[in-house]
């Protein structure tokens, strides 16, 4: 890496590496498949009968049937079946942690270490799709309204699916920008050029959708006033607040790592961004490693991830703790965070070695600091409010089959309910569930 700031500066800084290093660390770091590619690997599929792949795929994509309409050359068949399934498969592919999912139940994964590449593969179509008009078409209107609120992967599409089925859709989200943690909350590398917010575009397409930004539930809609005015409402509100790392608050060099990598994916020139010479994640989950990757990316010199539990343990895949330490961060485990210590040489952040033994997690009486002009706490979030009238299990919204909450008339999906999974693809088949569910309720079929 070649600096443009001394490798000797404390502290915050921004312009760490030059305009154009910077640019060459966020391009894709998994460009597209090339047609000739494609059809290379697509040919390596099994065409399983009972596929695994399907099973471990939240979405339940028919796996096997769109790699060969990519291998006999529809590629906008296989599109169609990826969306159908999975409304917002091209993010997916981008992001889902395929080597744990359907790759990782891949059969030439069992026989030969080496799956197909079924994420790509389905990057490849859905960015067909993405070049074509919206493949779906309303139903006659029902004359039904539903408010969902939260523009992230579930309401996304939940709302999608809802349009589908002929009813008008209002979606209410409180940032002024849609696509939650597609938006703000994953590694920029992962979706350049604006992905995210294109596929939105094109996902609203489908029309009947109305959306409204820097709407919040509990400041500006309430459950109340939502019953009143719509047919049926679904939540999908994220989760919000993050947990606090006892480290005290305000601390200049403490900073929750989803704030960061939100800052991150919403600013034009990263080179305008500061990031600090020595840089501490806590956590073990994908956020610490993204926001972690991102800071060695920016110019970070030293950045170590510290995570209470053993390595095997963290809830961040194998293949992204390896991208973690390929891109130079370091990865320790076994240790929780004490205190944060400022003196003449700088500030450090004091760590406590830990035993995870049958009784759980103990915290030992030996210590140890590293040098840390930013740390960035990574370790998870919590529901950041609790809607008037509905059960809550676990800290966060009880529900039912597909998204039935204790209130009848509302539904709710992704990570603020408890059936919530961290990742896109399960916060999608919430939604698409919810969406079914609602659909029969609103026409008869099915009032719980």
């Amino acid at each position: 890496m070649i600096l443009t700031n001394s490798p000797l500066t404390p502290g915050l800084a921004a312009a760490r590496l030059s305009a154009e290093a910077i640019a060459s660390g966020f391009a894709d770091h998994d460009p597209a498949l090339a047609p000739h590619e494609a059809a290379v690997a697509a040919d390596r599929c099994y065409f399983c009968h009972d596929a695994p792949c399907v099973t471990a795929c939240p979405t339940g994509i028919d796996i096997p049937l769109f790699i060969r309409q990519i291998a006999t050359d529809t590629v906008e068949a296989a599109a169609r079946t990826i969306l159908s399934a999975n409304v917002l498969g091209g993010m997916c592919a981008r992001v889902c942690p395929t080597e744990t999912l359907c790759e990782g139940a891949c059969v030439r994964e069992t026989a030969e270490g080496k799956p197909v590449e079924i994420g790509r593969l389905q990057r490849y179509a859905t960015d067909h799709a993405m070049r074509m008009p919206q493949p779906f078409a309303r139903a006659p209107a029902t004359g039904r309204r539903v408010a969902v609120i939260g523009a992230g992967p579930a309401g996304l599409a939940c709302a999608h699916r809802l349009a589908m089925h002929g009813h008008d859709v209002t979606i209410y989200e409180a940032r002024q920008k849609p696509g939650g943690l597609n938006e703000f909350g994953i590694a920029a590398y992962k979706a350049t050029e604006e992905f995210a917010a294109r596929e939105i575009d094109w996902l609203l397409g489908i029309g009947g959708i109305t959306l409204e930004c820097g709407k919040a539930l509990g400041r500006d809609v309430t459950l109340d006033g939502l019953g009143a005015d719509f047919d049926a409402v679904f939540l999908g509100v994220g989760l919000g607040a993050v947990n606090d790392a006892g480290l005290g608050a305000g601390h200049a060099v403490l900073r929750d790592a989803v704030d960061f990598i939100a800052e991150l994916r919403q600013t034009g020139d990263l080179s305008t961004l500061p990031v600090g010479r020595d840089v501490v994640v806590i956590g073990g989950g994908m956020t610490a490693v993204d926001a972690a990757v991102q800071s060695r990316l920016l110019g970070a010199e030293n950045v170590t991830i510290v995570y209470r539990r053993g390595q095997g343990r963290m809830s961040a895949s194998g293949h992204e703790q390896d991208h973690a330490t390929a891109s130079g961060v370091r990865i320790r485990t076994n240790a929780t965070p004490v205190a944060i210590h400022d003196g003449a040489a700088g500030t450090e952040i004091e760590f406590a070695y830990t035993e995870d033994g049958p009784d759980g997690l103990r915290r030992l009486d030996e210590t140890f600091r590293l040098r840390a002009d930013q740390v960035l706490s990574a370790i998870g979030q919590r529901l950041a409010l609790s809607p008037d009238g509905l059960a809550l299990a676990g800290g966060k919204i009880a529900v039912t089959g597909p998204g039935r909450t204790s209130r009848p008339g509302i539904w709710a999906g992704g990570d603020c309910t408890g059936a919530g999974e961290d990742l896109t693809v399960a916060a999608v088949a919430q939604g698409r569930d919810a969406a079914e569910d609602i659909h029969a309720y609103l026409m008869g079929g099915d009032h719980g």
